[in-house]
């Protein structure tokens, strides 16, 4: 097996857009991203996506390649990416990928789990209880029947709660217990380097983010978006509070508040989901990329030689 694909994940704002860039231009490869929000061209300052000048620092692929509008599924991400994969192989030993939605980080290099039919009057049930009951109520639910799923899915998320109890619900089964038991092989190997930090630091890295995200106009795209808010791809951290904001239902200063809050619960779990990975490489945000990439030339060092 000569082809590697080596995956940086972290938490938000840990730094791992600007690795992936140097580990690309040393490897002379392509990045593949693995950020869901990404993909919405509607969507940039909110999501962090990389500038015109890191977008042409490397190759990149699956940033801002999509709408707002478009259904698209972590099941056609995955297809997509491995029919990228299998083209970039053919001429590269090496490609990059990051991005810190671990669902679709594992759907590239393990595989998505599969579930069983359920029937659709359970979903349509849930999302009326959605809308008269609220997001609590289904989690508080979801955390009754499937306390694992409850602290590793995105429980901001309503669809992923909602996908979640579907399952609870119509097999009878926790969701938890589908997961990671028939993973599709691949025809590349994974190189898993984590980007990670002191809470504290990361913390403040994510308030200053977005803070320097308001000072660049994160507000007035997010005013543009207001007529699309019920979509899905709106309905994420730095778009809904301000939302709220836009609705006259909040303040500003209090809007923003959340979305400092509201990302700082999202990284929590973002690590959640990768400290599961034992194979994953880890290294302090501050670690200089040469010792980074010393590492990985030792597990490369089939293909080097």
């Amino acid at each position: 097996m000569s082809n590697y694909l080596i995956s940086i994940v972290g938490p938000t704002a840990i730094g791992k857009t600007a690795l992936s860039i140097k580990l690309a231009q040393y490897f002379n490869t392509d990045i593949i991203s693995a950020d869901s929000r990404q993909f919405f061209k509607e969507m940039q300052i909110g999501t962090a996506a990389p500038s015109t000048e890191e977008l042409s620092a490397a190759k990149h692929h699956f940033i801002h390649h999509k709408s707002i509008q478009d259904n698209y599924s972590v099941g056609a991400f995955e297809r997509d990416a491995l029919k990228k994969l299998k083209m970039l192989f053919e001429t590269k030993q090496v490609v990059i990928m990051v991005g810190g939605s671990g669902l679709y980080v594992d759907a590239v290099t393990k595989g998505l789990d599969e579930f069983p039919a359920i029937d659709k009057t359970i979903r349509q049930g849930l999302n009326n209880d959605l809308e008269t009951k609220g997001l609590k109520y289904l989690q508080n639910q979801l955390k009754a029947l499937d306390t694992k799923a409850f602290n590793t899915i995105a429980i901001e998320n309503p669809h992923r709660v909602i996908r979640a109890l579907e399952i609870c619900l119509g097999s009878g089964k926790p969701y938890s217990s589908f997961l990671n038991q028939g993973k599709s092989k691949r025809n590349f190997k994974t190189i898993t380097v984590g980007l990670t930090a002191e809470r504290a630091i990361i913390y403040n890295r994510i308030n200053q983010r977005v803070d320097i995200m308001m000072e660049n106009g994160l507000l007035h795209e997010v005013k543009t978006l207001l007529p699309y808010q019920s979509l899905n791809a709106l309905n994420t951290v730095g778009y809904k509070e301000l939302f709220n904001y836009l609705n006259g239902e909040w303040p500003l200063d209090f809007a923003i508040s959340e979305v400092k809050k509201n990302t700082r619960r999202f990284a929590k779990r973002q690590l959640t989901w990768f400290k599961k990975n034992e194979t994953t490489l880890w290294f302090d945000y501050e670690t200089d990329v040469n010792n980074i990439i010393k590492q990985l030339n030792k597990e490369l060092l089939p293909v080097k030689n």
